[in-house]
């Protein structure tokens, strides 16, 4: 056993949480396992609530004044942990990714422009490009047994034939848990350069890579994409701090970034509240060995969360994720239609998960399991739906 439990069970219940106080809300009824929204139940580093205690205990919560060591940790902390060079003046703050992409999508494209996404993919994506006058431009992931590769041709023909103005890449890859090679980065770079495409790139996955493999940062794989990039990036799935509202943009080329850097700032929408500074600083300069046992942790799960499911769930497979807490369950063998299948997760096991329908059609018959938890509650969670396909598969014999 390491230095902090990942193992001990936290009762979030009545403490606002999304993930289990709003699942009447969401899926009809509250008695449910919460493994869906992607924030973890466990407890934060001690060393982000001591400083977070410490500065709460003064009386006074005004205007907070922003602190050159806050930078200054981000800019260590994506050095020292991916190898990728930031400078300060390529650094902003924004209150949280997927209001950055919005602010992308609102700055650099135009009502009624066409913005890539590579379903199945983050639903957010679709709702801010649609939300916001813009045309979704779909190319597809291509499932291959279980893995999924991206349809390089596919995007070069969208690029050249559609014309869009933008490409939103999920890096790495939320819901399926890859993490992008360098060779297909960089072929993305060189075809966005070619079109003129500006690729936002959502990192927030990036620093949950497992089983010891290293995350290639877009904007660092090549001249090319380190043109076209705006890289999303935060503390929050890192460090489960979600609720703190703390993430982070880099733009390398100082083309795209200095007048959508002077629009951030006209709009105060690159002005941290001082919880999110400081939370953010303690996490990048004392999280890292909370983190490095979080993900042990979360990659014994996973191998035990494939062998159980492998071992007692015909029909049913999960396909192992490179990055996060987050597994891709296929459901197609069970031979259930979509109402069924919700039904079986939700009213017969009893446990909340992501629809895969949301992340797009190509999600269809697949779902999303949150395995940041603690592993008795995967384990319950788990042993719940072996039960409930055992009427499934008792059908299904001749």
């Amino acid at each position: 056993m390491g230095k902090y439990d990942f193992d001990k069970v936290i009762d979030r219940h009545g403490s606002g949480a999304l993930k289990v106080d709003a699942l009447s809300e969401f899926f009809g009824r509250q008695d449910l396992k919460g493994l869906w929204v992607a924030d973890m139940d466990f407890a934060v580093s001690p060393r982000i609530q001591e400083v977070l205690v410490e500065r709460m205990r003064h009386p006074i919560y005004g205007y907070g004044a922003v602190s050159p060591t806050y930078w200054q940790s981000i800019t260590d902390w994506l050095w020292h942990r991916h190898g990728w060079q930031v400078s300060r003046e390529e650094l902003t703050y924004i209150p949280g990714v997927v209001k950055g992409i919005a602010y992308a999508v609102n700055f650099f494209s135009r009502p009624g422009d066409k913005i890539v996404i590579q379903p199945p993919v983050y639903h957010p994506f679709k709702m801010v490009i649609e939300g916001n006058g813009r045309v979704v431009a779909n190319n597809p992931l291509i499932c291959r047994g279980d893995s999924y590769e991206m349809d390089i041709d596919g995007l070069e023909h969208i690029f050249a034939e559609e014309h869009p103005t933008m490409m939103i890449l999920c890096n790495p890859h939320n819901p399926i848990g890859i993490q992008w090679d360098e060779d297909t980065l960089r072929r993305v770079g060189e075809l966005a350069c070619r079109y003129g495409v500006t690729v936002v790139s959502d990192e927030i996955h990036g620093d949950l890579v497992l089983y010891g493999k290293p995350h290639y940062p877009f904007a660092s794989v090549s001249e090319e994409a380190a043109r076209v990039a705006v890289t999303l990036g935060a503390p929050s799935k890192t460090f489960n701090i979600a609720g703190l509202v703390s993430s982070w943009v880099v733009v390398k080329n100082k083309k795209l970034r200095e007048p959508f850097y002077a629009w951030l700032a006209a709009n105060e929408f690159d002005s941290p509240t001082f919880i999110a500074t400081i939370a953010t600083e303690a996490a990048y300069r004392y999280g890292e060995d909370w983190l490095d046992e979080c993900l042990a942790y979360i990659e014994g799960s996973i191998d035990e969360t494939a062998a159980i499911i492998s071992d007692t769930m015909p029909g049913l497979r999960m396909i192992r994720p490179a990055a996060s807490f987050l597994a891709w369950l296929d459901c197609r063998g069970l031979g259930l239609d979509h109402d069924s299948l919700q039904d079986l997760f939700i009213n017969k096991a009893h446990l909340a998960l992501n629809d895969g329908a949301m992340f797009g059609t190509e999600g269809t018959g697949f779902m999303r399991l949150n395995l940041g938890s603690p592993r008795c509650i995967i384990r319950e969670a788990l042993s719940s739906l072996a039960l409930s396909l055992a009427p499934v598969h008792a059908d299904r014999r001749p």
